[in-house]
């Protein structure tokens, strides 16, 4: 099972109208076991430390923290549960010697922290393979499809879809104009968007049953959730998130391949970039110690995890809402701090990646993104490295499709998988050299991915709570960013601001 075995650490509890194809149906997965930083150290037995600032997650977040208060003149630890650095972004080991990304990867324009941070780094970046036609599998019928026409990227679905989809689109992108990505829940219709599920909204407006499969499948591939589970708040601020300060997002730039989201990948692959930030900090990131209690003592706190004990004056928890609620508090948080994190489940996703000697669908004139109305896998990626010299095909297993999963053996997850690569692929697709499967459900300093998102009257009830420190206690962590929640850009950008709270409230 070595070249097959689902890699998950210990899993202690604690811790515009124009329409494009990937418009509608891309996605980007945020990442679970790989390797670690070299010069982290691992919690001794008992060992205890006194900082000005305690860090809970060695994620994209609160590395970038560490890193900016240690510029600040802080002391620094960083206490992250698995025994390796950056949360749902990691490295995936295969059969021959090569690795690739088992959970986020992609980065875009407008995306600029966390390009700001790899190039600090030394960590490039190449152009995720584009190249060829799409496929579209619906119905039981292979469409391949070239992009470079009048159409783009859009998929040969029948025109009254074509049309209905683009104008779904549109207004989208309008009311999503009108979201303040800092505080969503003061928008002039929030209270109206915020008491209506996604899917509600979708049935009202995508009144075309191809149009409605479009944007199905690109909330899926968006939030690993399906439109039932979503506050219409939240999408648009998700959409409106999908830019800069300078750039207003559009659901375009969130889920393109060219131009947007997906446009890129890391050389290396994208966990290098945690684990070269986290050389830079040595061993004040401790792995293997998933913090159980925050204590508040005077004027101080005391952070327990498994193996150490760490005395600072301030914390921040770069975590998940759900995770951060396992925590155990004293005193107690605030009560709207504790029922918005009872309010925000993960995403359900994984990824499933079949190695093959070559990427044989490029010679077939295919660039490996396929989508599709029914299987496991219902969009894909060619993960192939930057040089070609073997193939990798990425499929997204998400919501519905990654709860029917979860608790299948890996045996049967693959074969699942592969019958869908064969459907969208051909033969070739059926012997893979390797398979790897990622399971970020499954994996317990995670629980899903790519972010926790929120239900109806959720953003308008406790949003507020997402990032109000509660004494000394700040948040941290993608969902709580202002642009890019849910990717690694937004991530560090979560850290950056907090980190700017904290060295103010420390004077």
């Amino acid at each position: 099972m070595a070249r097959e075995r689902q890699l998950t650490p210990r899993t202690s509890p604690g811790t515009s109208s124009r329409l494009s194809r990937r418009s509608l149906l891309g996605g980007a997965a945020a990442g679970a076991v790989g390797l670690t930083a070299v010069t982290a150290g691992t919690a001794a037995a008992a060992s205890s430390r006194t900082v000005d600032v305690a860090i809970v997650g060695g994620g994209i977040a609160g590395l970038t923290a560490a890193r900016d208060l240690v510029a600040g003149g802080r002391t620094v630890a960083v206490l992250e549960a698995r025994d390796r650095v950056g949360g749902r972004v990691v490295n995936l080991k295969l059969a021959n010697g090569g690795f690739t990304e088992g959970g986020g990867e992609f980065i875009g324009p407008t995306q600029n922290r966390i390009k700001a941070l790899a190039d600090s780094l030394g960590v490039a970046t190449f152009t995720t393979y584009n190249t060829g036609n799409n496929l579209l599998y619906k119905d039981g019928k292979r469409t391949p499809y070239d992009t470079s026409g009048l159409l783009g990227s859009v998929p040969p679905v029948d025109a009254a879809g074509l049309a209905n989809a683009a104008i779904v689109q549109s207004e989208l992108d309008s009311m999503a104009a009108q979201v303040p990505v800092d505080a969503p829940w003061t928008a002039a219709k929030a209270a109206e968007w915020d008491k209506q599920t996604f899917e509600s909204w979708l049935n009202a407006n995508a009144v075309i049953p191809s149009a409605k499969f479009l944007l199905d499948l690109a909330c899926t591939s968006i939030f690993s959730a399906q439109p039932r589970e979503l506050s219409l708040l939240y999408v648009l601020y998700y959409i409106a998130a999908a830019g800069d300060e300078s750039h207003a997002g559009t659901l375009e730039r969130l889920t393109d391949t060219a131009g947007g989201a997906q446009e890129s990948r890391f050389v290396g692959g994208s966990q290098q970039v945690p684990i070269k930030l986290a050389a830079t900090l040595g061993d004040r990131v401790v792995l293997s110690a998933p913090v159980r209690s925050v204590v508040k003592s005077g004027s101080a706190y005391v952070v327990t995890a498994d193996g150490i004990t760490v005395n600072a004056t301030r914390v921040v928890v770069a975590l998940p809402p759900p995770l951060a609620a396992r925590i155990t508090y004293d005193p107690l948080l605030p009560a709207a701090r504790d029922q918005l994190t009872q309010r925000m489940p993960m995403g359900s996703i994984g990824k499933a990646i079949a190695v093959y000697d070559t990427p044989f669908w490029r010679a077939d004139g295919l660039n490996g993104q396929a989508v599709s109305d029914s299987g496991v896998v219902r969009s894909t990626f060619d993960n192939s490295p930057p040089d070609g010299s073997y193939g990798a095909l990425m499929g997204f297993i998400e919501a519905d499709e990654m709860r029917a999963y979860d608790a299948a053996s890996e045996a049967d997850v693959k074969t699942a998988v592969l019958a869908d690569y064969v459907n969208y692929f051909g033969d070739k697709a059926k012997s893979p050299s390797s398979f790897v499967l990622q399971r970020w459900d499954n994996e317990g300093f995670s629980r899903g991915g790519p972010v926790a998102f929120a239900p109806p009257g959720v953003l308008t009830g406790y949003g507020a709570a997402l990032r109000a420190p509660a004494g000394g206690i700040h948040w941290a962590g993608t969902e709580t960013s202002t642009f890019w929640t849910g990717f690694m850009d937004g991530a560090v950008r979560s850290g950056e601001r907090v980190a700017k709270e904290v060295l103010a409230a420390l004077g």
